[in-house]
């Protein structure tokens, strides 16, 4: 087999894409994914033409979303390890595919890379893809790259199926529905928070900052939801809890009472904000990227839907309030009994 040189031995520099070029890099990448990813349907055509190409089942409708994340913007290269980084970019996509109550079957990565990006961070971050890829034994079938001049990103383009009529909305929550949410909303805020407050390396071991870095996704769970037929409407929470659950009700034309006292806070999270003078609430309400769910479902389907995603995973789910008429808005209904009204303020890529 042929080795590879490696330029300066001993470990000065690192090969880096200047060294090997664009289709040296696709090369090392078909060749990474080839003998470590899903092994692909001889009916799919992946990676060496102009396009991917698959066969999508009858009854069954396709799911297609992207994201796109960005070095500095999205997140703080010093923190994360190229494989995190991966596995996030991933996350990410993933989620919104369960969300749906779909299930992930093939992505489309474009990378924007400077060019003294050391090669061994790419194939990490692909080390990341297929980490969270392979579960659901689905592969990565084509891309793109740039040189970027300035900040690296990560383009993601996801690709899953859902049967026909089982698609989760966001615009079909109803008056009276109840709202749930899985785990532990705000999370990620306070562990990037706690990452800007106190940037040493230390604070990378804290599970809020591992929330923040290596997220979670809930697309298992999502998908039987989906399958049980029981949620109204369904949503992530990669803008937060108060910002998704506004998307909610935006999409829906209607309002909601959330009651302060049943949002579930972790104790990490509670010991974390009385260090850092924050109140708990300030990071559950606020723009967070912990990809939970919210779910809205009939007040009899409740348990059903508890009992369901606490058999698949040991995620906590907990009724936090009730849709209601649109004319109500979104309010909170703190612990002495006092509604305020609140305003969704999720995540704004474009927000001074």
């Amino acid at each position: 087999m042929k080795q590879s040189i490696q330029k300066n031995p001993g470990g000065a520099m690192p090969e880096t894409l200047a060294d090997i070029g664009e289709f040296g890099l696709i090369d090392r990448l078909d060749k990474l994914l080839r003998e470590e990813g899903a092994r692909l349907p001889e009916d799919t055509l992946g990676i060496g033409d102009d396009c991917a190409s698959f066969q999508s089942r009858a009854g069954y409708e396709l799911l297609i979303t992207c994201d796109c994340i960005v070095e500095g913007r999205h997140y703080l290269p010093r923190f994360i390890s190229p494989m995190d980084l991966g596995r996030r970019a991933m996350v990410l996509n993933i989620s919104d595919i369960g969300a749906m109550g779909g299930h992930t079957l093939y992505a489309l990565v474009s990378l924007g890379l400077r060019s003294d990006t050391p090669v061994k961070d790419v194939e990490a971050i692909y080390r990341g893809f297929i980490a969270e890829l392979n579960p659901f034994d689905a592969a990565i079938i084509g891309g793109n790259l740039t040189k970027s001049e300035g900040a690296n990103f990560i383009d993601i383009t996801l690709i899953g199926e859902i049967e026909s009529g089982k698609s989760v909305r966001r615009s079909t929550a109803k008056p009276g529905n109840s709202i749930l949410v899985t785990g532990y909303p705000g999370q990620a805020a306070a562990g990037l928070h706690m990452l800007k407050a106190i940037p040493v390396d230390d604070v990378r071991a804290h599970p809020l900052v591992q929330a923040y870095n290596t997220p979670s996704h809930r697309a298992r769970e999502g998908e039987a939801v989906a399958k049980s037929g029981m949620a109204t409407a369904m949503i992530d929470t990669s803008d937060g809890l108060l910002g998704d659950l506004g998307h909610i009700c935006d999409e829906s034309g209607v309002g909601a009472r959330i009651i302060q006292e049943n949002l579930p806070i972790s104790s990490a999270l509670r010991e974390a904000a009385g260090l850092m003078e924050h109140e708990p609430l300030d990071f559950v309400l606020q723009d967070s990227d912990d990809y939970e769910l919210i779910i809205t479902c009939l007040p009899e389907d409740v348990d059903g839907i508890c009992s369901l995603i606490t058999s698949l995973s040991h995620i906590p789910v907990t009724e936090i309030g009730a849709i209601t008429e649109k004319t109500h808005g979104i309010k909170l209904v703190s612990h002495d009994g006092i509604l305020r009204e609140i305003t969704p303020s999720g995540w704004d890529h474009f927000a001074k």
